[in-house]
């Protein structure tokens, strides 16, 4: 095809419409990890505010009898925790990162949660779950690396001879 003193082919076209999609889409991914980090920084903004209820049950420690005050500080602490690691998930962007978010709110599911026998052992299930999978699937092949660039240390593992 001619148009005008330039010859246009397929295949140019697809070049261009090729790099078009490729410049659209790293300008997507820029913006997306960009609402990602305001997002982080809004639920770190949320987590310091929420830290002031928490020192406003402590003093309900000394003074309640039946364990209720002890049962309201450990939830509203624990949920703090989760958003701190959901935060830290945000900003290091690792398969390690999302485990340690999973193996906080089951965790915080067992100790504050009022479930039963099975609930429970279902839990240690998942914890040990998570546990093998951080021992043996976890591997640096998923091309993640912390915000400065270098790669996530992976977990300890001890040699069996």
């Amino acid at each position: 095809m001619k148009l005008g003193n330039h010859v246009v082919t397929n295949t140019g076209l697809r070049r261009k419409e090729e790099h078009i999609k490729s410049v659209l889409r790293n300008q997507l991914a820029g913006i997306a990890g960009l609402l990602e980090v305001l997002l982080a920084i809004i639920v770190l903004i949320a987590l310091l505010i929420s830290i002031v209820p928490l020192i406003e049950l402590l003093p309900s420690l000394f003074i309640d009898d039946n364990g209720v005050g002890v049962h309201d500080f450990l939830v509203h602490a624990l949920d703090i925790v989760i958003g701190i690691e959901f935060v830290k998930m945000l900003a290091k962007h690792s398969p390690g990162s999302v485990l340690e978010v999973l193996l906080t709110a089951i965790a915080r599911n067992m100790i504050v949660g009022h479930g039963d026998a099975l609930q429970n052992l279902i839990s240690v299930g998942a914890i040990a779950l998570i546990f093998i999978i951080r021992r043996y699937l976890y591997v640096p092949a998923f091309g993640h690396a912390l915000p400065a660039g270098e790669p996530e240390p992976q977990p300890e593992t001890a040699e069996v001879h």
